[in-house]
């Protein structure tokens, strides 16, 4: 008995120790752009969307373990790894698409520190600022040990749409009754939501991220099964975030017909109908998304960046001993903050782009990854076996499908109208 009682401790002792790179990847996912996408679901559509997190989740959980897999199993980053499968010159191309998509989708994470700053009365030109030098700070002079703490405690402060949707007082029947018996629209509109909800699930910087947190953190592969169990609690968290997101919109938003553009308007909207500290806990869930994303985003783009092309990276190196990969989160800051800092600068439009260029990259990366995953010479024993290439596969033919559909319905609605 004494034995099953240590062993079970030391077991969960070895998965504090592995916590990390799953939940962190996963809450990272419920950025600025996330956020809005789910609040314009949960007030256009009210409960009836609710359903597509559960497809969200699986193609998350398969995603994230080929990633952490292949990281622990080879050592290397997935940059890394591309640039020696499939040559430098699809690399450089891949990882320029990328670095533009990167330093949009940073400009995007600023503004919804920006926007939710706003709602407690602090200008862009003051909170921006001010968060940028405490991210350049911390990542410039932290180590991974202290940034990974900081990471999980936002990850913690998400929990809080927890707060923000149960104080407005949901219809939980009407919720299960929306699992149960998933609602379908067979218009451009919802089918377009339908495709944004599972679509944001998954970018492609986020593999890079994962595959390069598993290396810095030292995992082996004996570990394995504690990685495992950090991408699927990971994922439950983010599919967690979003239920309630939505469901804080469906809940006041959309039972009275109030139309947002973005997730501050969700924030602002929420104080007539559930109270001022609703909107308030909203506004502070955005600002804690808003400043991890655009952490992880620049620090992502700077790993991946430098792996492809032989320089050191990684937050534990000092800065003479890896001033490319400082210089490289440096510049993608300065050039976010400017854009942000812009008078009327086109935030629409930058997004826009972005996500054109997600769109297009997803399927390449994706499909890079189930190539080498599935080769043992880089995999050796721990190739996919036939299951995980059935789910693979086709998590991977849904998604391109998907992001095909968006990426095309968004250019000819883009200039149609």
């Amino acid at each position: 008995m004494k034995t099953t009682k240590k062993t079970w401790i030391a077991s969960v002792l070895m998965f504090l120790s592995i916590l990390g790179p799953g939940i962190i990847t996963g809450s990272v996912d419920n950025d600025a752009g996330g956020i809005t996408t789910y609040s314009l679901a949960g007030a256009t559509y009210g409960y009836k969307l609710i359903w597509t997190l559960i497809p969200a989740f699986i193609a998350l959980i398969v995603v994230q373990e080929m990633n952490s897999r292949m990281g622990i199993v080879t050592g290397k980053g997935l940059a890394d790894l591309i640039r020696e499968n499939f040559g430098v010159k699809i690399t450089f191309f891949i990882f320029l698409g990328l670095i533009i998509a990167d330093i949009g989708n940073t400009a995007t994470e600023f503004a919804g520190v920006a926007g939710s700053m706003q709602v407690f009365g602090i200008s862009k030109y003051i909170s921006v600022p001010l968060a940028a030098v405490a991210v350049w700070f911390f990542v410039v002079k932290g180590s991974y040990k202290s940034s990974e703490k900081l990471f999980l405690l936002f990850s913690f402060f998400l929990l809080s749409y927890i707060l923000s949707a149960l104080l407005a007082r949901p219809d939980w029947h009407e919720i299960g009754q929306s699992i149960i018996k998933p609602h379908m629209e067979m218009n451009m509109d919802y089918i377009g939501m339908v495709i944004g909800i599972i679509g944001t699930t998954i970018a492609p910087w986020m593999q890079f991220y994962m595959q390069s947190a598993v290396i810095e953190k030292g995992i082996k592969i004996k570990e394995y099964k504690y990685e495992l169990w950090d991408v699927i609690i990971g994922s439950i968290i983010t599919v967690v975030i979003a239920f309630f997101i939505i469901v804080a919109c469906a809940a006041t938003l959309n039972k009275n017909g109030i139309k947002i553009n973005e997730a501050k308007d969700a924030a602002l909207a929420l104080k007539p109908f559930a109270g001022a500290f609703a909107s308030e806990v909203f506004a502070f869930g955005l600002f804690i998304a808003s400043i991890f994303s655009a952490t992880i985003l620049p620090l992502a783009t700077a790993f991946y960046i430098c792996e492809a092309f032989g320089f050191e990276a990684g937050i534990d190196k000092q800065l003479e001993e890896a001033r490319e990969f400082y210089t490289l989160f440096t510049i993608i800051m300065i050039i976010a903050i400017f854009i942000i800092l812009l008078p009327n600068a086109p935030l629409i439009q930058i997004t826009f782009w972005t996500q054109i260029i997600n769109g297009i990259l997803l399927p390449i990366v994706l499909i890079c990854m189930m190539l080498m995953v599935n080769n043992k010479e880089i995999m050796g024993n721990y190739v996919n076996g036939k299951l995980r290439n059935i789910i693979g596969w086709g998590t991977i033919a849904v998604l391109i499908i998907l992001t095909v559909i968006l990426t095309i319905d968004s250019i000819v609605s883009r200039f149609i109208t």
